[in-house]
Formats: C-alpha cells, structure tokens, sequence
C-alpha cells in the first residue's frame, strides 16, 4: 500500500511539473508564435489566388526530408504533401503536393486552392472513405534562419477524388506539436506524443488524442497502466484487433544551461482497448517485451506498415552526444517486426534469383573454358583500389578509395558461400545512409523518398526515390537517382542572415528554378562518376550507390555539424 501511494504521489508530481513546463514554454513560444504567424498568414495569401486546380507533368520533387508519403488507398499512385529543405544558410518549408505514378514510374503537381500552410514533420494518414480521404495533423513551420518555430494544431482533408483541400475545424483537440505520430484506427485517428519546442524551451508529449471520423469531435484518452515516457519520432502502428504499438523515439532534456542530454528509447508499449474502439470504450497501457533482433537504438527512423501483419522500420541515426557537438552514425537498414508473433528480425536481402543462377553458370564457365589467351585478357589479380570523386555544387571535391577484391580471391568456394556472395552482391544497389526519410507501402512494396545525411559539417538532403517488394527481398530498384547538381550548401555568414525574410521562407520555387538554369548554362565538369568502357547500366547504378554509401560513411568525423535531434 504504501509503495502504490509513493508511485501515485510521484505521478502527480511528474504531472504537474509537466504542466508547469508547457505553461513556460507556452509563454515564451507565443511571441515567437505571433511573429511567425503574420508570415505564415502571407503566404496563405498568396494560396488563396488560387482559384482551380491545375495538375501538370513534373520532374522528380526538388530535395527534402520531414514530409509525408502515402498510398493511394484506390489508384496506383503515392502523395507526397509538405517537408524542408535547408542549404545551410537558409530553412525552406512546403506545402506543395505531388502525386507518383507507379505504373508510369513518373510525377505530376498538383496545385489545389487553399491547401495547409507550409509545414514539415507532421503526420497523415489515409482512409478510404468516399474515393480517398488524406488526414493532415500538426507539423511545424520555422523561420528561415531556423531560429524561431511555430508548432500547427489544425487538422485537414484532401479529398482525393474531388482534389479539394478542407480544414476541420473541432475543439479539444491537442496543443500544437511535431514529431508527433498519427494512426488510422477503426474510424478514429489516435495520435500520440511529439514536441513543442521555442527558442530557449522545449517540451515533449506522451499524451493520446482520438478524433472520430464520423462525428467529427476529439477527445482526450486517459489510458490505464504505466505508458510510454514523453518522447517523438517513435514507431507506431495499429494490430488487427485495434490495438496501438509504440515503439523508441526520442527526447531530450536540460542537464544544465545551455546543455542538453537526448534519450534515444528502444521500449515497446500496447496500447489497447477492450471494447470495439469506440470513444466511450476505457484503454491501457501495457509494455512489450518482444523477442528476436532488435533495431540499433537510433532516431530520424521512418517506418511504414508492411504486408504479413508486419510494421518495419528503415534507416535512421545514431548520435553520440559530447557537451558540444554531436556526431552521427546513418542507416539505411530494414528490421521488421511481426505483430503477431511479437518478435524482432532484420530484412535481409536475398538477391535475385536469376542472376545468381547467372552468376553460378558463369563461373563453372571459367573453369571449364580457361585457356591461356583468356587468362591474358583476365584484369590485374588481388584487390584493385579505385579513386573515386564528387564536385559539389559549391565546387568542393570529395575524393573516395575503394578496395575492391579481385577475381583471384572468389575461386574455389562452397556453395554456401555463393549463395553468401549473392546476396551481398544483391546489396550493392540500395538508398544510402539517412534519416527523416518518407515511406509508403503499395501492393506490398516499399518505397523510400528523400531524407538526408551529413558529410562533416554539411548537410545533404536528398530526392532520390528507391523501392523493394517486400514479399520477395530481393533487390532494391532505382526508381529516381539522386543528382549531385541538386545539392546546393551555402556557408553561413552574416550578411546573408540579415537578408530579407520572406524570400528563405516561401519555398524556393523560384530559387530552385534559377539555380537549375544556372547548372545547365554552366555545362561545366561531369558531376557523376563517368561510365567505364563497356560497363553495364545495371553495374553502373551498383558501383555508383556503393559510392554514395562509402562517401555517407566514411566522412563522418568528429568535425560533424550539431543538429537538432529532436527525432521526428
């Protein structure tokens, strides 16, 4: 009795010095708030001039990280709505919407009167009701210096049959947030966690909101049982029986001024309800412990819902944190967890499998076919070490080794260690390291958007797209390749910071544009790696991602930028 009495006594206490930190920050963040609000109510004006919807062919979406993807819950098509963008001088925010076509492997923009305000690291979700419904909640907006934050609390529909934007405008629902996470569940949208952050103050959420689809109200959850602590960017995901999962994420707090220390969770929690789900219905929390290989601890991870009652999560960051600066190990691995059977495992590619049929009938050939004229005609044997650069748009030279074995060393293998061959082999094509990326499932295919990495103290974002059927494992497939033209890193100074305002924060549309006449009116050095004499297309895709992945990692040093971990 007196052990429970100390629990509840420490529970109200955390609760009231939680309710005391969101009062301060609340004060401080609302003049921030306010000033960005006169912007952000700028370029709701220039929205609202748009009187129809126009829909055009476009190339790929220019580089970002912290939107949303999502299927089409009837076409063949993926939505990518929102993100940034940052060039090291300057915080690009979006609010445009593109539409994927799968089939066609191509990308159109679509421009609806009155969409949501320019944001990034919010959530969506798609239902299927009436032809398609897309649900946009929260998200933030920052000044262009990156300085200051607004933290949304509106919540949308896109009406995808009819291509018509809609706030929802219903009270009770949560305070402003991102980083949050947001699930379609039984008629209900459960959201949970996220932060709000102001330039001196921060303040993260473990609190679950639940907004009915049919009578469109919110209401507050007050789950039973120990839940998760307050936290973002974790993993969350819905069970056939209408149960929530949670999974990691991150949050940090004060240790002293000026100095904070992040957590990098890796519990698990079950949050469920023992009625069908509706809002009278009485939730609890309960925590997880799942067997098998558990995901590296780590923030920025994306994660989607995959097929085999199976959610997964993909890449992500490890930092290591010193009282001054952060440095960042980035993943572009898959770990799957089985709902069902409440375990834990990594994705392996397996490689596919005419190619190492291929590859097995080619090296019986060799040995059978070997004559002295062919064994001229053999390259150097032992390792061959290849020198590989990058420019980039600043004119900075990346220079990349790279060892690789020669044929010497693959005779005279087991048939184990074949099959071990071909699937690295198969890895070779595959997204590089990265965080903050987007994902979406189709037809029991994932496909992978964007996100960023950090060479040093620079930041690349990304506009690559990937996909792989998760049914099979085989092999990822280069859907769009990244461009290094489209990376653009400006370094910080001064005079540039006092510039005007509204340019940094409108999008870049315009600045995109020019920047992309400026390269092709260059017409300068060859920023890819060249191809080789008779190479192969499918081989010059391999050498060229293993490039990127060898550049991703072996930069990293102890010179790397600090960023905001606030794990969205």
């Amino acid at each position: 009795m007196g052990k429970k009495g100390k629990r509840e006594k420490k529970g109200k206490g955390a609760e009231k010095t939680a309710a005391k930190m969101e009062r301060k920050v609340s004060r401080r963040a609302r003049k921030e708030e306010e000033d960005l609000e006169a912007l952000i109510a700028e370029f709701q004006n220039l929205d609202a001039k748009k009187t129809q919807v126009i829909e055009s062919s476009c190339p790929p979406p220019s580089p970002r990280l912290n939107g949303s993807l999502s299927a089409h819950p009837e076409k063949d098509e993926l939505i990518l709505f929102g993100g940034e963008y940052f060039n090291g001088q300057k915080t690009y925010l979006y609010n445009e919407l593109y539409v994927y076509n799968i089939r066609k492997n191509s990308w159109s923009k679509v421009e609806i009167p009155n969409p949501p305000p320019r944001r990034c690291a919010h959530q969506a979700a798609v239902v299927p009701t009436a032809g398609g419904q897309l649900w946009v909640f929260g998200g933030e907006f920052a000044s262009p210096n990156g300085e200051q934050f607004y933290h949304y609390k509106d919540l949308w529909v896109l009406h995808l049959a009819t291509k018509t934007w809609e706030q929802i405008k219903a009270s009770g629902g949560p305070s402003g947030r991102s980083g949050h996470r947001m699930v379609a569940c039984k008629r209900q949208l459960i959201i949970f966690g996220g932060f709000h952050e102001s330039a001196r103050d921060y303040i993260y959420y473990n609190d679950v909101y639940a907004f009915n689809l049919d009578s469109f109200t919110w209401s507050k959850l007050a789950p039973s049982g120990i839940g998760p602590a307050p936290r973002s960017g974790c993993q969350m995901a819905t069970t056939p029986e209408g149960g929530i999962i949670i999974y990691g994420g991150y949050s940090k707090q004060r240790i002293k001024k000026d100095v904070d220390k992040g957590t990098l969770h890796t519990d698990m929690f079950l949050l469920k309800t023992e009625g069908a789900g509706r809002e009278e219905d009485k939730w609890a929390w309960s925590r997880l412990n799942p067997s098998g290989v558990k995901p590296t601890p780590r923030s920025g991870f994306s994660t989607a819902i995959g097929p085999n009652n199976r959610s997964l999560l993909f890449g992500g960051v490890h930092d290591e944190e010193e009282e001054e600066s952060i440095e960042g190990d980035f993943f572009n691995d898959i770990y799957f967890y089985d709902i069902g059977k409440k375990r834990w495992f990594p994705g392996q590619l397996k490689g596919p499998k005419s190619e190492k049929r291929k590859r097995r009938r080619g090296r019986q050939g060799e040995v059978e076919g070997a004559g002295d004229e062919e064994m001229e005609k053999q390259p150097p044997q032992g390792p061959v070490e290849i020198v590989k650069e990058v420019v980039a748009e600043d004119g900075t030279v990346m220079t990349i080794k790279q060892v690789i074995s020669g044929p010497a060393e693959e005779k005279e293998r087991s048939e184990s260690e074949e099959d071990e061959e071909d699937g690295a082999l198969g890895q070779q094509v595959e997204p590089c390291p990265r965080s903050n990326a987007m994902l979406a499932v189709k037809h029991g295919v994932l496909y992978v958007y964007g996100g960023m990495f950090e060479v040093g103290d620079r930041q690349f974002t990304l506009s690559d797209l990937y996909s792989i059927d998760l049914h099979k494992m085989e092999e990822w497939k280069v859907l769009v390749e990244m461009d290094p033209k489209a990376q653009e890193w400006l370094e910080e100074s001064e005079s540039d910071e006092e510039e005007d305002d509204m340019e940094g924060a409108e999008g870049g549309e315009e600045e995109e544009e020019s920047s992309e006449e400026e390269s092709e009116d260059e017409g300068g050095e060859e920023q890819h790696p060249s191809v080789q004499p008779d190479e192969k297309h499918a081989d010059y895709l391999s050498r060229t991602e293993q490039y990127w992945i060898k550049l991703a990692r072996s930069n990293m040093g102890p010179d790397a930028k600090e960023k905001k971990g606030s794990g969205m």
